[in-house]
């Protein structure tokens, strides 16, 4: 069966041609077992009508979609590991699969996550645990319902192979991801030509992420570069704010790991806060807190620093900033991050701020559950949230039925801590059980639905 008339295949990527990325061969699995299919998303992108054969040949074989990329694309890139530059990194146990339009016209990146060994995996095998795709599915499901930009989830395959992993019980069960995203355009993706003094590709490489993700500063000519930096500074700077309303620990912030559009994706040591604590960590290596919840403004700032640098020689000898226009740009984004999380209608940027700064100054105090104040606010609900009374109570509901919800009528909000993901994985790896995983799946829908939280696959 062919896609809908709604696919509308765009794969733009190739047409940078060489030095941006390597045509690769996919692994070849031993088997082929689904295990999450993003159906909602497939609607989205027109691919919703493949049959189950045709979603295992696209998305676990990964034969080229109709009209679409004829092989996958490793594509290069740099970056800082921990502040540390590292100029061997590329896609290692991924590529870029696909491309399309959405019903929008904006360009979507179908890629892999564990989809075999590139020439840039370092000896590593490419692959991916299943337990790792169980926790991308988790964080992207989870982010999403919170109104975080992020990439989906879109499809999961159990691949048959047994796999050594030093931070998990092994042998473990591996697995191969497709995500889709709104881009695969890293920082480092910069980082490498200004590293190797190839100016026209770095040039070639802004003028294809503007024709692609800011046609309208597509005239600027030699102006173009910072007029590019600074749309990026201003996505991500609300990007960070997503991740901070949500209380969600990003745990390694690469400049690899940071996009072009503002979006979250590829997820490893990801935590979400069970108190609020400015020191919390989600990776066991990250021992300095280099990446804590409190300290990733300063990491993505640090980052969009190195791509300013990278930009520098086409700045026609202007020097390039980044600290205003983050700052100003992420404070008041926080702000309104807060105001929406709690479900009311905003009285104004310094009244906002105020009620900011008392939210998470309450939230210290009081370590009350991260998520469990937003549950108990929500709506301006001040009577259920001790000490913030006065605060809320000023604030009317964007929509006072919501609060009617019967998810608000739960003992609980729904949370994704630690504890709960392993609890999650338990049933999968000791009985193949995957009836807690798909009821948590629910769960997190009822909550995006109370809350009214929809959000497209991009910052912009």
């Amino acid at each position: 069966m062919p896609p809908s008339s709604r696919y509308r295949p765009a794969p733009r990527h190739a047409t940078l041609g060489d030095g941006f990325f390597d045509v690769v061969e996919p692994a070849r699995f031993p088997k082929h077992v689904l295990r999450f299919r993003n159906q909602r998303w497939a609607e989205r992108v027109g691919l919703d009508a493949l049959t189950p054969t045709e979603w295992e040949a696209a998305f676990a074989r990964f034969e080229p979609l109709p009209d679409n990329l004829p092989a996958p694309l490793a594509l290069r890139y740099h970056g800082h590991q921990f502040q540390v530059y590292n100029p061997q990194l590329g896609d290692g146990r991924g590529f870029l699969h696909a491309q399309l339009l959405d019903a929008d016209g904006r360009l979507l990146d179908l890629a892999t996550k564990g989809s075999g060994q590139t020439p840039w995996s370092r000896g590593g095998d490419g692959r991916l645990t299943l337990k790792g795709g169980v926790r991308e599915i988790l964080a992207t499901e989870m982010l999403e319902a919170l109104g975080v930009p992020t990439s989906k989830t879109f499809s999961l395959f159990e691949t048959g192979e047994r796999l050594h992993r030093n931070d998990e019980p092994s042998p473990t069960r591996a697995s191969v991801l497709v995500r889709l995203g709104h881009s695969h355009v890293r920082f480092g993706s910069f980082q490498r030509h200004a590293f190797h003094r190839d100016h026209e590709r770095l040039r070639a490489l802004v003028d294809f992420s503007l024709a692609q993700y800011a046609p309208e500063l597509c005239h600027l000519g030699e102006h173009a570069a910072r007029a590019f930096l600074r749309l990026v500074v201003e996505r991500t700077a609300r990007l960070c704010a997503a991740w901070m309303a949500a209380g969600f620990v990003h745990g390694v912030l690469n400049s690899d790991n940071l996009n072009v559009t503002g979006e979250s994706f590829d997820y490893g040591p990801w935590r979400f806060l069970p108190v609020f604590d400015p020191m919390f960590t989600a990776a066991y290596f990250d021992q300095s807190g280099l990446y804590a919840y409190g300290n990733q403004p300063a990491a993505v700032r640090w980052n969009l620093e190195q791509l300013a640098l990278a930009l520098q020689p086409l700045a026609g000898g202007e020097t390039l900033h980044v600290r205003h226009d983050f700052e100003a740009t992420f404070e008041a984004a926080l702000d309104q991050a807060i105001v929406r999380r709690l479900g009311v209608r905003s009285r104004g940027p310094l009244l906002d701020r105020l009620l900011r700064t008392r939210v998470f100054g309450f939230l210290f105090e009081s370590k009350l559950g991260f998520e469990r104040f937003f549950f108990d606010g929500f709506g301006g609900a001040a009577a259920r949230v001790p000490g913030m009374i006065d605060d809320l109570a000023a604030y009317q509901p964007v929509d006072p039925d919501r609060r009617a919800h019967p998810y608000f009528a739960g003992d609980a909000p729904c949370t994704m801590l630690i504890d709960e993901v392993e609890a999650l994985w338990s049933p999968i790896a000791e009985r193949d059980d995957w009836a807690p995983l798909e009821a948590k799946l629910a769960q997190i829908r009822v909550m995006a639905e109370a809350i009214g939280s929809t959000m497209e696959p991009c910052a912009a």
